[in-house]
Order: structure tokens, then sequence, then C-alpha cells
């Protein structure tokens, strides 16, 4: 499902549209020069991408990657890029501290103070991981990244949600990035919160949305 709005007047005004995006960009996108690179292995969720940022076409193709906790691991899946080309990573990067040529991100995302759900729904859908532990019958939720201020970035963000959402410590990877995780027992109230209303707006990767709402009625059907 996908909700058709207009474009945003300004992208780095604070709208659920806008936070989403950007969530989307710093999870898994790049600022250029004179571009922006989001990606995404949901259509939906790319056209949608593209409908807030006024970009003129998605771009599909087959993407190899490797598993995040064990580089061992790789995955094919389809991925999907939206590109945006201007001013705007300049605008961006100096509005909200997001890295660009090779400098460190500060990640401001102050402007988005009143749409938390949006920016790490997108954070959660661009760099996060859901998965049912079968060994233990619950369902973990947790982030990935290379750079460990925007785990500590997101981790500040979980902090100051309206439900409890305790961490774990960031800790390294096998392929030299950092991680953290949502304590377990937390996500079955985590999880639906960042989803709430997402029906209603369309800002969301139904294919994310899906995996996470499969994982938790696997987990209930196992309680004693």
């Amino acid at each position: 499902m996908s909700v058709e709005t207009g474009v945003p007047s300004d992208l780095l005004a604070s709208h659920p549209e806008t936070a989403y995006f950007w969530g989307r960009v710093v999870g898994d996108g790049d600022l250029g020069e004179d571009s922006i690179t989001v990606r995404t292995s949901d259509e939906t969720a790319a056209r949608r991408l593209a409908a807030i940022a006024g970009a003129e076409q998605v771009d599909k193709r087959i993407r190899e990657r490797e598993y995040a906790h064990d580089t061992s691991i790789t995955r094919t899946e389809e991925e999907y890029t939206v590109q945006v080309f201007g001013d705007l990573p300049g605008r961006a990067s100096a509005a909200f501290g997001l890295p660009r040529g090779g400098q460190p991100g500060g990640y401001r995302f102050d402007t988005f103070a009143d749409h938390d759900r949006e920016l790490l729904r997108g954070l959660l859908e661009g760099c996060g991981t859901v998965c049912f532990k079968s060994s233990a019958g619950t369902v973990g939720l947790s982030f990935v990244a290379d750079d460990r201020r925007l785990l500590e970035t997101i981790r500040s963000l979980l902090g100051r949600l309206p439900v409890d959402a305790p961490c774990g410590e960031i800790a390294e990877t096998s392929s030299g990035g950092h991680w953290f995780g949502v304590d377990d027992a937390a996500v079955p109230t985590v999880g639906p919160w960042l989803y709430e209303g997402s029906e209603e707006t369309g800002l969301f990767a139904p294919s994310r949305r899906r995996k996470l709402q499969r994982s938790l009625e696997q987990a209930e059907g196992l309680d004693p």
C-alpha cells in the first residue's frame, strides 16, 4: 500500500514525510557532491521515497549483501535506488550534520523532534534488522552501521520514546562496523509502536513491517 501525496515544499523542514525520508537516507544512503542516493529492497518504499523527494525514476538491480554479523554469509536481493540531484546534499549536511565527502557526521535531528516515530522507522528500515530467535523464542531488533556515532544517536532517540526501549551496549561486528540491539523483552512493545499509524501515511516498507509482524506472531505462539 502506498499513499500518494504532493512533494514537500522543503525537504529540510519538519514533516513526517521528511523525517522518514532522512531516516532512510541516513540508514542506507549517501550524500555526494550534487546528489543524494537512498537504497531499499522494497519497491513500494522506493516509490514512496521518490514521491517525497520529487525524484523522477527508481532504478532496480540485484545486489549481493554480506550478513552484518557474519561476513561469511551473503544474501541476494532486489535493490531499488532513488537519487535526487541538486544542491540538497550540501544543505542537508549543514542542517543535520550528515556525513559527506569523507567527513564524520554529527547527526543533529532536533528538527524532527515531533516526528521521532517516522525518523526511527526510516532508520530501522535503512540500517536495522529484525529476526525471530528460535532458540529463545523472542524477536531481535538491532541497528548496524559503520559509524558508531550514528548508533549513539539512534540509542539516544530510542531513550526518549514514550515506551520503554532499553538497549544493549554498542559492539563491533565481524565486518568492522558496529551494532546494538533493543532488549528482546521490549521488542513486542517498541516494534508495534514504531509502525503505529503507518497504514494511514504510507511511510513504511510493507515487506519490513510484515517481517516484524510475523516474527512477533511466532514468538507469541511459543509463549507458555
